[in-house]
């Protein structure tokens, strides 16, 4: 099993993909977030075919903050049904000086300080 995970999710707009990156940065659930441009998605919902222009987000944490980060987001999602995909990243095959800080910096949220 990967030791950091990349997430892949996509939002209605940018203004609240950015809100929950921030968040998931500020709570040390991802160490990054990269709010990619806009991408038109063509998909069946419901029986019918649907067309949305969505914001794309990759999140970069640790596999020990991913299901937390997972919850969170699921929890604060506009979509009935979000898109969360949890890629494992090959770490014989990535910087490993990025992998470490990744994992340095998605600890998950300090419940000490509570």
């Amino acid at each position: 099993m990967s030791d950091v995970v990349l997430l892949y999710t996509t939002w209605p707009d940018a203004e609240t993909a950015e809100a929950f990156a921030a968040e998931a940065v500020a709570d040390r659930l991802a160490a990054c977030a990269n709010v990619l441009g806009a991408i038109r998605s063509v998909y069946r919902w419901q029986g019918a075919i649907e067309r949305s222009v969505e914001t794309p987000m990759l999140l970069k944490t640790s596999a020990a903050a991913a299901e937390a980060l997972k919850a969170r987001l699921l929890e604060r999602h506009p979509y009935e049904t979000p898109c969360v995909l949890a890629l494992p990243v090959d770490r014989a095959r990535s910087h490993e000086a990025f992998l470490d800080w990744i994992l340095d910096e998605a600890s998950g949220p300090d419940d000490t300080a509570a």
